[in-house]
């Protein structure tokens, strides 16, 4: 039986997360639960699993739960995130917060010595090198459950130190693919959160529609799989059924295909090396619904410069990449809240990365230094 605390029990990876668990509850148990602002659907949650531990965000919320499930043990803010994702009695943390509040539960994950399922790419963006340390020094495992790592990780299976050639990173292209500058600047708020394959949060089908979430995607794939970033290259896939692939040193590419659905990924994590019977809760995939056949294009970063921006941050290194997600967080925060244009996102963007003073080989209180300083910047500019 393996134990797992769900950081995000009611957004949508933690939602897919308690499915799959709900469907081989012989094998997997909830340990504790964390949301911020959903009560009601945590309290479903807590009746359904009954956690040892739950987190919410407020003190006053924490009271109020704590007398309605004396039974469990109620904690609040940052220092209970940390808590229940180090807690005795869990065996791995699924982070699935939204952010930069991923990064502190995450390295407490790993000091304690817990395995970590991640659907939290901010995290390994901002805070990579120092997160990857403390994984290897601690010996734990960090499995991907974004879509894309997951098939990245499940193509290098069996790898036996056959080198690396390219990492195919595969992206849907979002809602505006074939979009030019000027068509960029008439989007609406309602247009970019229609993503056309994936349902997700509002924040991260902003970034699918900006294609910033690819531009992080790179910048998590060089830490996950400890590759340079000239050897990720990304490609733009309408259909969503490749979902990554790599290609070594022979010629030879290796992917990972199947419906657009989360919860192959998490039960992946969940479970690996062994493999669910998924078959009775989600339909498999039928090559022949696609009569157009498979495509693939180059991700045009004259558009999407957020492309850009993120393998540069990346290669200038140290606080450079927590600068770019810090500021954009605050932008996409604004633009959904139509306090600014989409085009606006990239623009300001570049804007702050310019303006940007880093520093290198950073501990955890740079990076949150520097993560504020970046948001800052954005508000400021806003």
């Amino acid at each position: 039986m393996k134990r797992i605390s769900i950081l995000g029990s009611t957004g949508s990876i933690g939602t897919q997360a308690l499915d799959i668990i709900d469907h081989n509850r012989e094998e997997l148990q909830v340990a504790a639960l964390s949301c911020a602002k959903r009560l009601d659907q945590l309290r479903e949650q807590i009746a359904r699993f009954s956690p040892e531990a739950v987190c919410v965000a407020e003190e006053e919320d924490a009271r109020t739960l704590q007398a309605e499930f004396p039974d469990v043990e109620v904690f609040c803010g940052m220092e209970g995130l940390v808590s229940i994702a180090s807690m005795e009695g869990c065996d791995m943390v699924l982070n699935s917060l939204l952010g930069m509040q991923g990064l502190e539960p995450t390295l407490a994950a790993a000091k304690a010595g817990k395995d970590i399922a991640f659907a939290n790419k901010e995290t390994l963006v901002a805070g990579g090198e120092l997160v990857m340390k403390t994984v290897r020094e601690n010996g734990v495992a960090l499995l991907p459950v974004d879509s894309e790592h997951s098939a990245i990780f499940q193509s290098l299976q069996g790898r036996a130190d056959n080198q690396i050639r390219r990492i195919l990173l595969t992206a849907s292209g979002g809602p505006f693919r074939g979009y030019t500058k000027e068509q960029l600047e008439e989007v609406t708020l309602e247009q970019a959160l229609k993503h056309p394959n994936w349902s997700m949060g509002a924040k991260i089908t902003i970034d699918s529609a900006t294609m910033m979430n690819k531009g992080l995607e790179v910048i998590e794939a060089k830490w996950l799989f400890d590759v340079p970033l000239e050897k990720i290259q990304i490609l733009v896939h309408p259909q969503s059924v490749l979902h990554s692939a790599v290609e070594y040193m022979d010629g030879s590419v290796i992917g990972q295909m199947g419906n657009p659905d989360m919860r192959v990924p998490i039960a992946y994590a969940f479970t690996y090396p062994k493999r669910l019977e998924m078959t009775g809760t989600m339909e498999p995939l039928d090559l022949f619904a696609y009569p157009g056949g498979l495509t693939f294009e180059r991700a045009d970063e004259e558009v999407f410069r957020t492309i850009h921006l993120a393998y540069e941050a990346s290669r200038r290194g140290g606080t450079y990449p927590a600068a770019l997600n810090g500021a954009n967080e605050v932008l996409v925060a604004a633009f959904l809240e139509k306090r600014i244009r989409f085009a606006q996102i990239q623009q300001l963007l570049e804007e702050i990365l310019d303006r940007h003073q880093p520093l290198y080989e950073p501990d955890l209180e740079t990076i949150l230094a520097a993560d504020e300083e970046a948001r800052r910047a954005a508000r400021e500019y806003i």
